[in-house]
């Protein structure tokens, strides 16, 4: 008799870590360009990416 197996990917893990990474650039360029708009820009992305992450994890998992 066949028994039905749930097949699991780690695509939630890999576009956690891209969107992480992504993250991380946003936060180097909110720290390097902190008197201007482009901190904005940075922490922007920042937070946009990281908050992508938890729902990509979310998402596939």
């Amino acid at each position: 008799m066949a028994t039905e197996t749930e097949a699991s990917t780690d695509k939630g893990v890999g576009i956690a870590l891209a969107l992480g990474a992504l993250a991380t650039i946003g936060a180097l360029v909110m720290f390097t360009g902190a008197p201007d708009i482009e901190a904005a820009w940075g922490f922007a992305a920042a937070v946009i990416f990281a908050s992508l992450a938890v729902v990509g994890i979310h998402l596939w998992e």
